[in-house]
């Protein structure tokens, strides 16, 4: 069985507050504290969900994507496909 993996993605905060999980071979999440906020699938762009909450999600979300504001989307559009990304099992 392949247990997912975890790491920490920012070093200037609690490393608990920026975990970034491989939940498949193919499928990694981040979260900011207990909310995930950006999602990747194998072979295809991060998927960054814009920033709703403030400073220190903002800073995490930098470290993520290098601060490219203009490619993050909406909350709704981000769960809508990061739930096909789990229901889907983010196939390779």
């Amino acid at each position: 069985m392949n247990l997912p993996t975890w790491d920490t993605y920012c070093d200037n905060t609690t490393a608990a507050n920026v975990l970034v999980f491989n939940v498949t071979d193919g499928l990694r999440v981040w979260f900011s504290y207990k909310t995930p906020v950006a999602f990747k699938c194998h072979g295809r762009p991060i998927c960054v969900r814009s920033n709703d909450w403030g400073p220190t999600t903002g800073k995490h979300l930098n470290a993520i994507d290098g601060g490219d504001k203009s490619s993050r989307v909406s909350g709704a559009y981000f769960e809508s496909k990061l739930a096909e990304a789990l229901a889907e099992s983010c196939p390779v």
